[in-house]
């Protein structure tokens, strides 16, 4: 992929598209067929949307720096509240049918606690996406004389590592705390499964996306600075 800003506008689309669409779908529930600690997981539909969020950064952060990277960051966390902001909006509007509105408050309904646990998972889990990827990448970088051969070093270990605390941080706000889990001895079976099950899916979407790093950073091999 090209240095562009047409190509950079692209993938900024991109990573707010599937950043809101995630919000969005994450009402639908799907069955793994996995069952941990007696209690079978499900995830939610937004865990496939979510996870191409880091790859458009970590595409952002090869090509244009940590600096365009973090500002995605910025950007996807004032849309994610813009948009909680207008659903809510939308909700609070009359309803010409009753049978709808229920629809619509029953999937698109803004649990105040649920969207503080999404948004403080969102802020710190991309935050060390993009301080990890680049921490690595200068390291590696100055060891073996700029050569990106090895990128999956780094896109791979921002990645999984940021993917544990957003994992935790939204399960344990939202279920922990919103559900009181953390309160009820009977449900930590529960929280454990639901924990573990979504942040190996996500760990295997990590790997996944690793191909597609490389194609989308293609003929890119140089030293990013650090305030580009």
């Amino acid at each position: 992929m090209k240095k562009t800003n047409e190509n950079l506008i692209l993938l900024n689309t991109l990573f707010a598209t599937a950043l809101i669409v995630s919000n969005v779908v994450t009402a639908k529930l799907f069955q793994t067929g996995i069952s941990l600690f007696g209690t079978s997981v499900v995830l939610p539909g937004a865990a496939v949307c979510y996870a191409c969020t880091f790859l458009f950064t970590d595409v952002i952060g090869e090509i244009w720096g940590r600096a365009e990277a973090s500002k995605s960051v910025m950007v996807g966390f004032v849309s994610q509240i813009f948009a909680s902001v207008l659903i809510l909006f939308t909700e609070k509007m009359p309803a010409a049918d009753p049978t709808m509105q229920e629809a619509y408050s029953k999937l698109l309904g803004q649990n105040l606690l649920f969207v503080i646990a999404s948004l403080t998972a969102y802020f710190v889990s991309q935050l060390w996406d993009v301080w990890v990827f680049h921490r690595i990448r200068e390291w590696y970088l100055h060891k073996h004389g700029g050569s990106t051969a090895a990128r999956w070093i780094w896109n791979n270990a921002s990645t999984m590592t940021s993917q544990i605390l957003d994992t935790v941080l939204f399960i344990g706000i939202a279920f922990g705390i919103g559900f009181r889990w953390f309160w009820k001895p009977e449900m930590m079976p529960a929280l454990m499964a639901t924990i573990v099950g979504q942040y190996v899916f996500k760990l295997l979407l990590a790997v996944l996306d690793t191909p597609f790093f490389y194609l989308m950073t293609l003929g890119v091999n140089r030293t990013t600075n650090e305030h580009e």
